[in-house]
């Protein structure tokens, strides 16, 4: 098993209780981290690796993303690994942050048919693997990212959330 010291903190937002973040992200991220390490190939520390959720809300989440990133607008989850890591190198004792906005994953999750915790699911396994180098702003990069994703959340028993579309 591969060792994850996940930190969680709600800040705002209409959240479920911290102990029920807790119990679906130590499952989700637990996965992801598993799926890597034999998929992947991705080494881990000896010692648990840091990383930090943050729930919060749009208005929180929009003020992050416009000093960051240029983008004065609320979005669905950030990353920010602590080290720049590339795809297959050890991180070190911390990963990285990140960040997600409830009314955005709310509205989401409606619009695309699916439940809370299934787009939760979803952002949690995209923002951990940008925390290990991976990324979607070239086609080819696209691609291999959301087959990640695709395959981490078929391990979880949730199906394809890109179907048939291109790679974002």
């Amino acid at each position: 098993m591969t060792a994850l010291d996940i930190q969680i903190s709600v800040e705002e937002g209409g959240w479920p209780s911290e102990d029920e973040l807790d119990t679906l992200c130590q499952r989700v991220l637990g996965e992801s981290a598993a799926f890597l390490k034999t998929s992947e190939k991705q080494p881990f520390p000896k010692m648990a690796t840091e990383v930090s959720l943050v729930f919060t809300d749009d208005a929180s989440i929009r003020t992050i993303n416009a000093e960051w990133r240029n983008q004065d607008k609320p979005t669905n989850v950030l990353s920010f690994p602590a080290y720049p890591l590339t795809p297959g190198k050890r991180p070190g004792p911390m990963l990285g942050d990140i960040i997600l906005a409830h009314e955005t994953l709310v509205r989401e999750a409606e619009e695309l048919g699916k439940t809370f915790d299934e787009h939760l699911t979803h952002l949690l396994v995209h923002g951990f693997l940008h925390l290990f180098g991976y990324d979607h702003i070239e086609s080819d990069d696209a691609e291999r990212m959301e087959g990640l994703e695709t395959r981490i959340l078929a391990s979880l028993g949730l199906s394809d959330p890109y179907g048939e579309t291109d790679p974002i």
